[in-house]
């Protein structure tokens, strides 16, 4: 039987959510304390991998287990219990046997936040670029061209090994809060370090050293040297997944 687990972490402990042969991740985390809990073999599939540093508010994932779950409010409880404080389990419910928590999400939501001014309670939370003047009308005219482009090679980690470097991007928008700065973007698919990329490459517009005009040059070029330095990993938070519930849910 399967299940979907919606959890959250801060990934500031972790090497990525994906297991990793010499470093801790999240993945690791859960699979063990599941299989110590169920007293069986478990292994969880996430609806996507976020690097090393890289939180998530919402992360969807699956798991098939021998016999159905009697108590999931308690299960809920007992793992919330056994987990480290920066691993949250929020949800646990049946679906499919062939629902997938990475194939049948059908849109995906990062947030980037940037402190504008020291606050302590933005550490490892967020960018800290304190001393910049930004251009925020001209960060957003950048962001908004990547409503009408598809191809995001000049944005993908190098070397990545992916059948295409095609995503559809439905959002992209900076929104300022008293003294924050978030990035705001919704797409189908991301590549690997795209979001940080987009991020570290908007900011170089809003510094003046790259105009709308080059960016849309960036875009078009695929080429991941003409692009900005990735954003660190400390802003970044994986915010929501949507699924066509319909079609998971029992």
């Amino acid at each position: 039987m399967r299940y979907f687990l919606e959890i959250s972490y801060n990934g500031a402990a972790y090497h990525g959510w994906q297991i990793q042969p010499n470093a801790l991740s999240v993945q690791e985390v859960l699979q063990n304390k599941l299989s110590i809990l169920l007293k069986e073999p478990i292994l969880v599939i996430g609806a996507g991998r976020t690097d090393a540093g890289v939180h998530a508010k919402q992360m969807f994932l699956h798991m098939d287990v021998s016999k159905e779950l009697s108590d999931i409010s308690n299960l809920i409880y007992r793992l919330n219990s056994f987990l480290p404080r920066d691993i949250a389990v929020h949800q646990i419910f049946k679906v499919k046997e062939i629902a997938h928590a990475r194939f049948d999400a059908i849109s995906r939501e990062y947030h980037y936040k940037i402190s504008l001014k020291k606050n302590p309670f933005n550490l490892g939370l967020a960018w800290d670029l304190y001393s910049l003047n930004l251009d925020f009308n001209l960060m957003n005219l950048a962001a908004e061209k990547m409503l009408y482009h598809t191809y995001y090679k000049c944005f993908s980690r190098s070397n990545s090994d992916v059948k295409t470097f095609d995503c559809i991007v439905q959002k992209a928008i900076w929104i300022k809060e008293n003294e924050e700065l978030r990035f705001e973007v919704v797409a189908n698919r991301f590549l690997r370090n795209m979001v940080r990329a987009m991020v570290g490459t908007l900011i170089e517009v809003g510094k003046g050293k790259c105009t709308v005009e080059e960016f849309m040059m960036i875009l078009n070029s695929g080429d991941r040297r003409k692009a900005g330095a990735s954003a660190p990993a400390q802003g970044l938070y994986l915010h929501k997944i949507t699924y066509p519930l319909e079609a998971i849910v029992i």
